[in-house]
């Protein structure tokens, strides 16, 4: 019986202690090997065009793009790429976006010692594997309300400290109407005020500072 290639793996990451961690683990495995690394989002996009790996390991932020968007560029012309995010961060929305995306697999780096090889043979069979902690805020994530467009850039104005006044000029509304946007994003949110509002959003992820 002809013995099966071993899996071909790219490992993308900002940290160089990251991907020498990631190649480490991995090359130790008889199954697997590591063909291509890269430090940024062009190179990730770039090392999967040139390399074709059975499954990328992708930090969701890196330099230059965001992971969603590197995820979402490396499936337009690899429909079929099996892709693993590997992250410190756990907010719901960029657990949401990643998933969206095109992602299969998502460990978060405190528990990828003891999850990374389980999840590439996984999402190399096709199957998905997503931390338990990341799918349970994920199901959270798909059942509350989502926020729209408008009142994301609402709360993100908040969170600098306008008034509604000056994000009524910012955003070419009136304060009636910023106050509306506002009230239905307590009321998606389940928070009383701006404040809570705000530090709620940036915890998610549905906003940066």
């Amino acid at each position: 019986m002809a013995e099966r290639p071993p899996i071909r793996v790219l490992v993308a990451d900002d940290h160089q202690v990251v991907r020498v961690g990631l190649r480490a683990i991995i090359e130790a495995e008889p199954d697997m090997e590591v063909i291509a690394e890269a430090a940024d989002a062009a190179g990730a996009i770039a090392s999967f065009r040139a390399h074709r790996p059975d499954v990328a390991l992708l930090d969701l932020r890196m330099p230059g793009m965001s992971g969603p968007h590197v995820i979402a560029a490396i499936r337009r012309e690899h429909p079929d790429a099996q892709i693993v995010v590997v992250t410190t961060y756990d907010a719901d929305e960029d657990v949401f976006r990643a998933v969206q995306a095109g992602a299969r697999g998502f460990l978060l780096k405190d528990t990828f010692t003891e999850g990374i090889l389980e999840a590439i043979r996984t999402v190399h069979a096709g199957r998905r594997l997503i931390d338990p902690q990341v799918a349970a805020r994920l199901m959270d994530r798909i059942s509350e309300p989502s926020l729209t467009a408008r009142e994301i850039s609402v709360l993100q104005l908040v969170a600098r400290g306008m008034t509604n006044k000056e994000i009524g000029v910012a955003g070419s509304m009136s304060e009636e109407t910023v106050k509306a946007h506002l009230k239905h994003v307590f009321a998606k949110l389940d928070v009383s005020d701006r404040t809570e509002a705000a530090l709620l959003a940036v915890q998610r992820g549905l906003i940066r500072l």
